[in-house]
């Protein structure tokens, strides 16, 4: 029978994308792992790719149409045999196509699929592709055992290819316990009440595209259910900044350039390390401690932002570290960064220093445990010993998680980074 193909969810924020491009057109044969379509996501444009074989019997979506909730049909799927006359029959089992990202970023919707023939041991109807079925009948494997990971559960190649004959069926997600969910918080005057509150003042509406969208719900959830404390410290620079100096004449001829910001992060992450309590995030009911140091770095776009992690920082040299940043930082303002490049990590930097903000405070990203927001660097007068001195002085805030990190714990998580930053050779050791 025709199947559908479904508008993916590509990421675990993402409701609603953007069909930007179709790379196929009614007619064409396509077989698993052909690219389909490109999908604009809130952070990202990512290919879509075919996880079924067929033919493209319909195209019920135009490329570049907006706000395509996911799980909506935007294509048809023929077998062999069919033919366009098939579509609009009763209803079919529904096809699935995936990005290049991992397979649990896109959470299978909770409508009821339509039937297959083949039954669970409890009775219950199996959904699988017929590409699945075929491959689960020349290795002798018994669909019962498999949980699907495509679209509404349903079991796909890629769920078969690795599987063994004779395999337990793994507990399903829906069996998971679940956190009860947070209290509704106000919120606030309605949008009606405030264009009625400016009626009479010369205004202009900006529409909301995926990523502000997305951007306000998370802050919302941040500040609504993240009880946030705040530490601030400040560090002396002179020695980092000649130590830099030091450094990029050296790794000149390698086209090598540090920033101050490269050697925040090689802190933060020697940091987590040396504080490996605070190097953790709050996942629900339970706390998770993070062995390797994966510091994510805010990235201001155009209409937003991103927060590419860098993983295992606490490996990394400091060049290292500054050619990841650029690429990172490069994609991301094309919007070409993939959802494993700017989700995970325990803790996060944001660096408006550069912009010449002296100090402030940053808001945690859900489920990070903390945040660090550093500022611009100021030649202040310091007393030291008996004598006052000029030093360039860095304000930093570190914004906690009290569920995860306690006052005494952030304090030697600051401290350990203030260390770093004021003996900053030693981040060579």
């Amino acid at each position: 029978m025709p199947t559908e193909i479904l508008m993916p969810a590509l990421s675990p924020t993402m409701e609603e994308g953007t069909l930007a491009k179709w790379l196929v057109k009614e007619g064409d044969e396509v077989k698993s792992g052909d690219i389909l379509a490109e999908i604009e996501t809130d952070k990202a444009t990512m290919e879509f790719e075919a996880v079924d074989e067929g033919k493209i019997g319909k195209i019920l979506v135009d490329e570049g149409t907006a706000g395509v909730k996911v799980n909506t049909p935007i294509a048809v799927l023929l077998e062999e045999g069919e033919s366009a006359d098939d579509i609009g029959s009763a209803p079919a089992p529904k096809a699935e196509a995936k990005a290049e990202a991992p397979k649990a970023e896109a959470p299978a919707a909770a409508a009821t699929p339509a039937p297959s023939a083949a039954k669970s041991a409890d009775g219950g109807r199996i959904f699988a592709s017929p590409l699945a079925r075929r491959i689960a009948a020349e290795k002798g494997i018994d669909l019962a055992a498999i949980t699907g990971t495509g679209p509404r559960g349903r079991i796909v190649k890629a769920d078969v290819e690795g599987a063994t004959p004779g395999a337990a069926r793994p507990a399903a997600a829906a069996d998971t316990p679940k956190a009860a969910p947070a209290a509704a918080a106000p919120t606030g005057p309605s949008a009606e009440a405030i264009l009625k509150m400016y009626a009479d003042r010369d205004t202009e509406e900006v529409a909301l595209d995926g990523m502000r969208r997305t951007i306000a719900a998370r802050l919302s959830e941040a500040k609504q259910t993240i009880p946030h404390f705040y530490l601030r410290r400040s560090a002396k620079l002179d020695e980092l900044m000649k130590f830099r100096a030091m450094l990029n004449k050296q790794l000149e001829a390698r086209g090598v350039k540090l920033s101050v910001n490269d050697f925040i992060i090689k802190a933060c992450a020697l940091a987590l390390q040396e504080v490996p309590d605070a190097n953790a995030v709050w996942a629900g009911d339970r706390i998770l401690k993070l062995k390797p140091s994966d510091v994510a770095v805010a990235v201001a776009i155009e209409g937003g932002l991103f927060t590419p992690v860098l993983k295992d920082a606490q490996q990394k040299t400091l060049s290292a570290l500054s050619a990841e940043m650029k690429d990172l930082a490069s994609r991301a303002k094309t919007k070409k960064l993939a959802p494993h490049e700017y989700q995970g990590g325990s803790f996060a930097i944001s660096n408006l220093g550069m912009f010449g903000i002296e100090n402030f405070d940053a808001v945690i990203n859900p489920p990070h445990g903390a945040i660090l927001a550093v500022g611009a660097g100021v030649k202040t007068p310091v007393v030291e010993g008996d004598e006052v001195v000029i030093r360039n002085v860095m304000s930093m805030t570190l914004s906690v998680d009290h569920r995860v990190i306690d006052g005494a714990l952030g304090a030697q998580l600051l401290q350990a980074i203030v260390n770093h930053l004021e003996n900053p050779m030693g981040m060579l050791a």
